[in-house]
């Protein structure tokens, strides 16, 4: 009996998947369909379609998944220690002179290597 609730559901998963693709399809259809309308209007009605296919999405099983995931991601981020405003401007100062002093190297290695391409050419006087 647990299997065939299983299957069941997971077929009605299915179909609210597939009414919630329909729904966006039509949605972004009658954004270009009535073109001749007000753009604020277009974008309004198809914020709501897509807001109700998503609401008819998150009433599966995935949907349910994918909820439960960004709870736990955004908990996971308020975890985070973030770097004070200070250690920001150090890091980001450190990477500025980090690539201008490597952008200078690979300047002049490629000075070099295209005098040495010269001299074994010819070219250049």
């Amino acid at each position: 009996m647990n299997a065939r609730a299983e299957a069941g559901a997971t077929g009605l998963d299915r179909v609210k998947l597939a009414a919630a693709a329909v729904l966006l399809v039509a949605g972004i259809y009658g954004f270009y369909h009535f073109a001749a309308y007000s753009a604020l209007l277009r974008v309004l009605g198809l914020l709501l379609v897509g807001g109700v296919a998503v609401a008819v999405a998150l009433q599966t099983e995935p949907g349910r998944r994918l909820w439960q995931f960004a709870g736990d991601a955004r908990s996971e981020v308020r975890k985070v220690v973030w770097p004070t405003r200070q250690e920001t401007l150090q890091t980001t100062l450190v990477v500025i002179v980090m690539v201008l002093i490597l952008g200078i190297i690979l300047w002049l290695f490629d000075m070099m290597l295209m005098g040495i391409l010269r001299f074994l050419t010819g070219q250049g006087g």
